[in-house]
Order: C-alpha cells, then sequence, then structure tokens
C-alpha cells in the first residue's frame, strides 16, 4: 500500500483552516499516488486544546470538521486525529482518537489507551482510554491504528514502563499488518534522538511496519519538530519527514521504500529552529505581525533579535536601546552593530531622565538607606514600562530576552525585564545560548564579536558582573540541569563533585524565585523539563533537598 505521512501545523480551535490543511494535503497524496494518508494526533481541533475541551460547542464543531473530511476521501482514504465522544456512559465523555475514513464516511474509530500525565500532559483530565484496540481494514491491509503515547511503551526498549498495557501488542496479536501511529509530540533536545530510537526498536520487537506521522509548528508553550517517520518490521528507515516544516512523504510497503528527508544535524540548529517556528507560530496565531524587545548589548538580546528575525522577518523587529548611567558605550555600540547585522529596525530611548525621576519620587521614603536592589531594579522597570507602551501602541509583540539560567534563580525583574508576550529563550541555559550564537555566526558575523567575548552583565550598578551574585554559568548551569531536570537532591548533586555550599545557594535561588516564574510570560520548551506547565511547584513551602 502506498501511504502518505501528512504533517501539518493546525491552530488549536480554527476547524475551518485545520480541515483546509487536511484536504490540500489529501489532493497532494492522490496526486502522488496514495492510497491512504495519514495525519497527525487531534489535527482537527488543534493540539493542545485544554480547556477548550470542556465546551460542548468546540467538541461539536471538531465532529462537523470530520464529517466534511470525510466527504472527500471517495479516492484516498485518511487516518485523521480527533475528539471522540465516548460511546460508553462510564468514565470521561471524551476520547483522544484516530479515525479511518474512507469511500465518504467514518469507517472505524480507535481511541487513544495510554494517556499521559506526566510533564506538559494531562490527557486524564479530559479524556477516557480506549478499552480496546482493534485492528481495521483497508484493500485487504489490517490497519492497527494507535495514538502517540500507545506506542511509547515498548518492554523491549524501556526498561521501566509507565503503563501496564500495551496497545501495540494487542493490535498485532489480532493480525495487525502495519502499525499506524498519529501524534502530536512536542520537541525536546534529548527527544530529537530518543524518539527515532525507540521507533526503530519498536519496529523491529513488533516486526512490523511503522508509520508515524508527527504534528509540526508551535502551540503556545510548546514546539513540534514533524519528522514524521516508516521504518520497515527490521527497523529499517523508509521514509522521513522533513524538520520543522510542513510536508507529505510517501512510502511504499509492499516495496519497503519512500521519500527520506535529511534531518539537521546538530542540536544548536534544531534548536535554533525551534526557537524561531515557537516565535512565528505564537505570533501569527495570537495575530501579531510585528516584535520590540530591548537591545542591551547583551549576549541574550542579541539571540532573542537574531530568532526574532528569523521568524518574522527584520523588517518587523523593532530592538530599543535604552542606557542608563551605568551602561557602557560599548553596550550601546554593540546593539547598533548587532541591529545592522540583522537589518531590524533600531532605537534608541535613553532612560536616565525617568530613572532620576523615580528616585527623587521614592527620596523621602528611602532616606537614611543605602542605595541596593530595589535601585537597580527600578531601571529595568523603566525600561519594561517603555516597552510595553511600545507595545500597545503599535501593537508589537514583546519579546522577553531572559535565559533560563536567570529565569531558574531569579537573576531577572518583575515588572521589568520579565514584562513581555513571550519569553524565546527561557528554556535556553546560558550555556546553550553561547552555543546558539555561534551557530549563528557559523557562515558570517550575526552576533558581533564583542557580544560574545566580553563578560555578563546586567548594568545596574557599576562594573557589575553577573557572577557577582552567580556562580560562573557553567557550573551553574550543571547544577541546575542535575537539581531542575533531573531533581537530584542537594547531597547527590554534591556527591558528583560540586562544591556543597555552592550547590545548597543555587537550591536556595531556585526555591526562593517560584513566585516570580508563577508570574513570567509563556516560554518556548526546549528542554526535558522547562519554567512552565510542566513544572508545578508551591511557591510556599519549606523544603531543602
Amino acid at each position: 500500500m502506498r501511504i502518505a505521512l501528512a504533517q501539518v501545523n493546525p491552530t488549536v480551535g480554527d476547524f475551518e483552516g485545520n480541515a483546509g490543511l487536511v484536504l490540500a494535503r489529501l489532493t497532494e497524496a492522490e496526486a502522488q499516488g496514495a492510497r491512504l494518508c495519514v495525519f497527525p494526533e487531534m489535527c482537527l481541533a488543534g493540539y493542545p486544546p485544554h480547556d477548550l475541551l470542556e465546551r460542548p460547542a468546540f467538541v461539536a464543531r471538531n465532529l462537523e470538521a470530520l464529517a466534511e473530511v470525510a466527504r472527500h476521501t471517495a479516492r484516498v482514504a485518511a487516518v485523521v486525529g480527533f475528539v471522540a465522544e465516548n460511546p460508553d456512559k462510564l468514565g470521561k465523555r471524551l476520547q483522544n482518537a484516530a479515525a479511518l475514513l474512507a469511500g465518504g464516511q467514518v469507517v472505524a474509530v480507535q481511541a487513544k489507551t495510554l494517556l499521559p500525565t506526566y510533564d506538559v500532559f494531562d490527557e486524564r483530565r479530559y479524556f477516557e482510554p480506549a478499552r480496546f484496540s482493534r485492528p481495521v481494514e483497508l484493500d485487504g491491509v489490517s490497519l492497527g491504528l494507535s495514538v502517540c503515547e500507545d506506542i511509547w511503551n515498548n518492554p523491549g526498549f524501556w526498561p521501566d514502563r509507565h503503563y501496564d498495557r500495551d496497545p501495540i501488542a494487542e493490535l498485532v496479536a489480532q493480525g495487525a499488518d502495519v502499525i499506524v501511529n498519529i501524534s502530536a509530540s512536542p520537541f525536546t533536545l534529548e527527544k530529537r534522538r530518543l524518539r527515532p530510537r525507540m521507533l526503530e526498536a519498536a519496529a523491529r520487537h513488533y516486526r512490523r511496519p511503522i508509520v508515524f506521522v508527527n504534528q509540526v509548528g508551535g502551540n503556545d508553550d510548546l514546539v513540534f519538530d514533524g519528522a514524521s517517520l516508516a521504518f520497515g518490521p527490521n527497523g529499517r528507515l523508509w521514509a522521513r519527514a522533513a524538520d520543522w516544516a510542513e510536508d507529505l512523504v510517501v512510502v511504499d510497503t509492499e516495496a519497503g521504500a519512500g521519500d527520506v528527508r535529511t534531518p539537521i544535524a546538530t542540536d544548536e540548529a534544531a534548536a535554533l529552529e525551534a526557537l524561531t517556528v515557537g516565535v512565528r507560530d505564537y505570533a501569527r496565531k495570537c495575530g501579531f505581525k510585528s516584535a520590540v524587545l530591548g537591545l542591551s548589548g547583551g549576549i541574550d538580546s542579541s539571540l532573542v533579535a537574531a530568532v526574532g528575525a528569523r521568524a518574522l522577518g527584520p523588517k518587523n523587529v523593532l530592538g530599543v536601546a535604552m542606557p542608563s548611567r551605568y551602561s557602557s558605550q560599548g553596550s550601546l555600540t554593540d546593539a547598533v552593530a548587532l541591529a545592522k547585522n540583522l537589518g531590524i529596525r533600531f532605537e534608541t530611548l535613553p532612560i536616565d531622565g525617568l530613572f532620576q525621576g523615580f528616585l527623587d519620587g521614592l527620596a523621602p521614603s528611602f532616606a537614611g538607606t543605602a542605595p541596593g536592589t530595589a535601585e537597580e531594579n527600578l531601571q529595568a522597570r523603566v525600561r519594561g514600562t517603555l516597552l510595553m507602551a511600545l507595545s500597545n501602541k503599535f501593537g508589537h509583540l514583546l519579546l522577553t530576552t531572559g535565559n533560563k539560567s536567570e529565569l531558574a534563580t531569579g537573576y531577572c525583574t518583575l515588572y521589568g525585564d520579565m514584562a513581555g508576550g513571550l519569553a524565546v529563550v527561557s528554556d535556553v541555559p546560558k550555556t546553550l545560548v553561547y552555543r546558539l550564537c555561534a551557530e549563528l555566526n557559523r557562515e558570517r558575523e550575526v552576533i558581533p564579536s564583542s557580544v560574545i567575548d566580553k563578560p555578563p552583565s546586567a548594568e545596574l550598578r557599576p562594573d557589575q558582573k553577573d557572577e557577582d551574585s552567580l556562580p560562573p554559568y557553567p557550573v551553574l548551569d550543571a547544577i541546575l540541569d542535575l537539581y531542575v531536570e533531573k531533581g537530584l537532591s542537594i547531597a547527590d548533586i554534591a556527591a558528583r563533585g560540586h562544591d556543597e555550599r555552592v550547590v545548597r545557594e543555587v537550591a536556595r535561588l531556585v526555591r526562593g524565585s517560584e513566585y516570580k516564574r508563577r508570574q513570567a510570560a509563556p516560554g518556548i520548551k526546549i528542554t526535558a523539563k522547562a519554567f512552565g506547565p510542566g513544572r508545578r511547584m508551591p511557591v510556599a513551602e519549606r523544603f531543602e533537598g
């Protein structure tokens, strides 16, 4: 059977637009001689829809879209992800399901069996799991339909499994010839290598061809890389779709061959694409056509500006330098050079007069105290106010520039540099920021070398350096990886060779900054554990460990 893998970029709730994407790909699949066209998980509703699922009208519109697509399957059948109503009276009223559409109608529906509730996933909140997994037939071929997580429980690959059921084994036991898995599998740097290995191992373990079709694009904090795959029963790669782009590739399961796109080679290049797609789709799907950000002359704002220019086009990005009495001339020069390299628009709005006005107004209240953090943060809040004013006046999306290391430790200012609509690099550790800038500079100098070479500084007091308050970033990021992403205790991290006093201080900063992160702009998740919906920590707590 010739099967088309159609990775599309749906928008949550855009039923007409999402159905249009599906119909366009069906036409393309027919032109390429495919008998079946497979689409991602929940592609008609968009994924993840969260509490929109609690609105009956949302579910009804999704079912209408399914019926509309079904009417166009006279010549090419389709497997489409949608929100199904639970046919049983018991349990949740909805199911996350795959439908086989053929001959102008819905031929079969297979609900998702394994419902993830870890990290960013909370599917048990909305869905009832499938009570059975049964193959469906098309042109004499038995298709084993499955949805995303259903294929992530192979006992031959995972030493520790989350579930006691194996839907793929159930399908194979009932005679499935080909396993079809529709997915909305979010990108992480780790998963871009793990997912192909897992699917290859699954094909070998179950001794069946596997066709895996993944969503592409960004929805809020999640980004989906596409990279749909088909493997033969011996684990040999048959087909591969593009990274980070809508695509359609065809595989012939009898011939054991199909279209194979070249994958992105490095983590750094993949991360840049993830951030670019995340910004582009967040802006597009939220109705923004342009962006604004503060350009400090530092490496973080330089990276965010470069990503913004890639995502929206240079002429649609405004960089604003806002020097104060503590800003070095080199920082302003670097900001100007960066804007010129990128071709973005650029303005300078000095803040010293505004800052002094705040100091004068607070002088009676601050009398008898020494200047400190409050005065430093006033500068950041003046800048945040100016940027928000530009955003409000001209409809720009305000991009914040704080990285993951800063957000983790609270080295950021509420209502100052944290103010904005999208936190572009909030899941990018500082050491990765440097690597991404090196990737941008691989063919030509985009980020000025002077930006990369100078010691990081917030420039909120004379001769300030980040390392005055934080450990060196290589040390800090290594500790944060163990503490935040891997969940190790202070003692376990110290046992790995880190100074226990430093580890304890980093942990204290992370715990004490939770209230800030609750008020941060949404960020683009690219690591295994981001500061966002997938990490739920109490603000008021006293656990040290």
